[in-house]
This record gives C-alpha cells, sequence and structure tokens, in this order.
C-alpha cells in the first residue's frame, strides 16, 4: 500500500542516484581500430603471397639428375622493333651459348617465330649465338612456335628426329617455373615427344631494376597458379582429356 498523497515510486528510479551523471558513448579508439585493420589487411595479403609464391616455386625444375645433354633449348623472346636483339632475348641466348661452350651439350635449339613483330626470334637468337663463336652447324633455328607451349612442343619434335632424348631448357628467371610446368605436362599428355630435361636460368639482364623484376616475378607466378589448378586449353599442343 502506498501512503496516501505520496506518489508511486518504479524499483529503476529508486535505485537512480540523483546526483549521479550520465555517462558520455563509448566509442573504439581510432588509432587502435586503425592497426587492427592494418593487421587484418597484412595477414590477408601474406596469406596470397604465400599462396601464390609457394605454388610458384615449388614447381619441378628438372625429371632427370643428368648434367649433360643431347641439346639446349633456348626459348625465345622477341626481337627490338629494329631486329636487334632485346635484353632478355640477349641474356636468354648468351647463357645458352656459355652452357654449349661448358660442354652441357653439343647442340643449341633457337625457337621462336614472329610472335610480336617482323624478326624471326630464331633467327636473331641464331644470328647473335653464331656472333658469340657458336658454329652454325651446332644450331637449330625452330621458327615456328608462337609461345611457350610451342616452343617445347616444336622442340620435342626435333629432338626426337634427331635422336636426342635429353634438354636443358634455357631462360629468363622467371619464365622457368611455367616452362617446366609446360615441360612436365607434356611429357604426360605426349609421351611420343617425352624427354629428359632440366631448366637453367640466364641471367638478369642489367636493364632491369628490381621492380621490374618483382613485375615479372608476380605475373608468372599467378599464371602458375592458375595453370596448377585449372590446367592447360586443350590442344593440339597439349590435349586435355577432360575437355574432349
Amino acid at each position: 500500500m502506498t501512503p496516501q498523497g505520496q506518489q508511486p515510486t518504479s524499483f529503476g528510479s529508486a535505485l537512480q542516484n540523483p546526483n549521479q551523471t550520465e555517462l558520455p558513448p563509448c566509442y573504439p579508439n581510432p588509432v587502435k581500430l586503425l592497426n587492427r585493420t592494418l593487421l587484418y589487411i597484412s595477414v590477408v595479403l601474406f596469406t596470397c603471397a604465400l599462396v601464390l609464391y609457394g605454388t610458384y616455386l615449388t614447381l619441378p625444375t628438372h625429371n632427370t639428375a643428368a648434367t649433360h645433354f643431347d641439346t639446349l633449348i633456348v626459348l625465345g623472346y622477341p626481337a627490338n622493333p629494329d631486329g636487334t636483339p632485346s635484353p632478355e632475348q640477349r641474356e636468354r641466348v648468351l647463357e645458352g651459348v656459355r652452357e654449349y661452350k661448358s660442354g652441357v651439350a653439343a647442340h643449341l635449339i633457337m625457337t621462336g617465330t614472329a610472335a610480336h613483330n617482323q624478326y624471326v626470334e630464331a633467327q636473331v637468337m641464331a644470328q647473335l649465338a653464331e656472333s658469340q663463336g657458336v658454329p652454325p652447324e651446332a644450331i637449330v633455328e625452330e621458327p615456328q612456335a608462337q609461345n611457350t607451349i610451342q616452343n617445347l612442343y616444336y622442340s620435342a619434335q626435333i629432338m626426337h628426329r634427331q635422336g636426342w632424348n635429353s634438354a636443358e631448357i634455357v631462360s629468363s628467371p622467371s619464365h622457368l617455373p611455367r616452362a617446366a610446368l609446360i615441360a612436365n605436362t607434356l611429357n604426360i599428355d605426349q609421351p611420343t615427344l617425352s624427354i629428359d630435361w632440366r631448366t637453367h636460368a640466364a641471367r638478369w639482364p642489367p636493364e632491369y631494376s628490381l621492380a621490374r623484376r618483382f613485375i615479372l616475378y608476380t605475373g608468372e607466378a599467378r599464371n602458375c597458379l592458375y595453370l596448377r589448378f585449372h590446367g592447360f586449353p586443350n590442344s593440339k599442343f597439349l590435349p586435355n582429356p577432360f575437355e574432349n
């Protein structure tokens, strides 16, 4: 019962302190929030980079323990617009010449057509190798290939016609993992063209900055990640039975 003339009091209002001031709303510390967000982003980026480069760097580099081969395969790269060797093309050829002169193989296959300009890559590369002292009879030009898959496909055809069974594949450092992936797949998809192989990196052109090299590595890593999970498109060079 409430005494007569006294207003009823709720339980909540009875507990309130009339002298207590209302606390301001609590907002998260913006610096801590920013740091936490940056940490999450860093973890995601690190994980993506780990998957990307882990897939790229764990690709095979050989299928044989041999140290001497029947031939070198120097993978093509476009010449300069004036027909002179471009930096990457030059370094690939010069590395092939060094390997030839050191006795790794007695022949060189220069592979690549006029895929990006009017100059046939194999011809430009062969001329450079000859200017470095390689006898013309040691060089075989493969002038049909328009990409890396065709480089290795047509080179393997030449090898089998010559009775050669093993090759060292020479190319730019960033390009070699994809070349290795193709060589491994070619052996599986085209068993009649199967060869023993290992990869060997050319030097980077001194004209290339670290930033440019990083961009090239990242692009090739992305390509290899895609090919590892999706495979190569079906073609006469790499027939994919799942797409037939």
